[in-house]
């Protein structure tokens, strides 16, 4: 809030400034000023001036659900993704409100190196198909109330709600711009899944699907837009890979005023596979996209046992991101 000192000058002069304003205003040419004579002035009012103190209300800035407007480096992100139904992963599980206590205790393991959890809810609300949909695009968007239940949610922990994209048959920025609406909220992020983005004559599930760093960086820079135009915190976008193949020229991806990029990996297997592909797809990270790793309750403990976060915090470059499903 700004406070402004405004000098209200005594009605006397106020009428005799109108006055000459008034006059001037009616005369095509400039009077002289008569001189005055000093002894025939009003008396002077006991204080020149009387000061009004005027407080003028200014709409405070959004924050992230914690406080401030930065992601990192102060926080690490730690999420649950999923959507209505188990088969999504460990967000759909249960009550939404008992999976955000059991994150809340997840993240608390993550703060070895003094950086602060963030939780994250990343909900699938774009979800591929493996069968041909209305629009023909092997995709549905989930309604508007699903979403709006799950920000809610968020909100009621201080998360933030990342909506995650499978596009099928359509492009990824038509999608994104559809939840244009929650991505114009401080807490809602993205997230992009390259391995449902298929061609024309493709099925997800069936052909394994890829993108671009030219596409990730039109969806990227779309998003810096809508931060800066509404003067929003950082916003994260996230694109998960688990195959060398699913990014192809990650180059042409460039650093977005506002916009936090997270690569996330997420190869599936016993530690020593997931840490094989961790160090294969983070090799050449660059310098501006913060890394991500990723964990599944059911397939990675098919053949072995989960990795502890103490194994996670031990991968280098250190995650910044590190999602269970």
């Amino acid at each position: 809030m700004r406070r402004f000192v405004v000098a209200v000058a005594a009605a006397g002069l106020l009428a005799a400034c109108s006055g000459a304003a008034a006059d001037n205003a009616s005369s095509p040419s400039i009077r002289p000023v008569p001189r005055l004579d000093r002894n025939q002035l009003p008396a002077e009012p006991e204080s020149d001036a009387e000061a009004v103190e005027v407080e003028i209300e200014k709409e405070p800035r959004a924050e992230l659900p914690r406080g401030g407007r930065m992601i990192f480096p102060e926080h690490r992100l730690i999420g649950f993704s999923g959507g209505r139904g188990e088969s999504f992963g460990r967000l759909g599980i249960g009550d939404i409100d008992d999976r955000a206590a059991e994150l809340e205790e997840l993240a608390a393991e993550y703060t070895q190196d003094g950086r602060t959890p963030l939780p994250i809810f990343e909900l699938v609300a774009v979800i591929a198909h493996s069968s041909p949909t209305s629009s023909g695009l092997y995709r549905t968007r989930e309604p508007a109330e699903v979403i709006d239940e799950y920000l809610a949610a968020a909100r009621r922990h201080d998360a933030l709600l990342v909506l995650n994209v499978q596009p099928g048959r359509a492009e990824f920025i038509d999608d994104v711009r559809a939840l244009e609406p929650w991505l114009l909220e401080p807490d809602v992020g993205l997230a992009l899944d390259p391995e449902w983005a298929v061609g024309a004559n493709q099925v997800p599930g069936r052909n394994l699907g890829w993108t671009t760093g030219d596409e990730l960086d039109s969806v990227a820079s779309y998003l810096s837009g809508l931060v800066h135009e509404h003067d929003l915190p950082e916003k994260v976008l996230i694109y998960h890979q688990f195959h060398v193949t699913s990014v192809r020229d990650e180059g042409d991806l460039r650093p977005h005023p506002g916009i936090v990029l997270v690569k996330s990996v997420d190869g599936v297997g016993v530690p020593q596979e997931k840490v094989a592909t961790w160090d294969r797809l983070t090799a050449d990270l660059p310098h501006y996209v913060y890394s991500g790793f990723k964990l599944f309750f059911d397939e990675d403990t098919r053949r072995g046992s989960l990795m502890e976060p103490s194994d996670v915090l031990g991968l280098r470059p250190q995650p910044s991101y590190v999602l269970y499903e």
